[in-house]
């Protein structure tokens, strides 16, 4: 089977998304997700506050690869969000 069938998300693996620097350099949890509706940019972040200097721009792709259990919100709606409190919560979908 290809990447591409096992990749939970509508986007492609290469579609860029916004994160922040402490999910990649600090290894934290990723505890919020948005889609957003304007553009359908996808933003994982850690539920810290951010500065515009906190975020970088990678693949969905990297995102899954960083932790894959975001597949349980891949079919987040345009204009949604998605919380948990922990790793291994449930995820909260606003």
């Amino acid at each position: 089977m290809s990447l591409f069938k096992k990749f939970p998300f509508k986007d492609k693996p290469s579609t860029a998304a916004i994160t922040c620097i402490h999910i990649l350099d600090e290894k934290k949890t990723i505890l919020y997700v948005s889609h957003d509706a304007d553009d359908g940019c996808w933003q994982f972040l850690c539920g810290k506050e951010h500065n515009i200097e906190d975020s970088r721009v990678v693949s969905l792709q990297q995102i899954y690869e960083i932790d894959k259990s975001i597949k349980k919100i891949a079919n987040l709606e345009y204009g949604k969000c998605a919380y948990r409190k922990y790793k291994n919560s449930k995820w909260n979908v606003q």
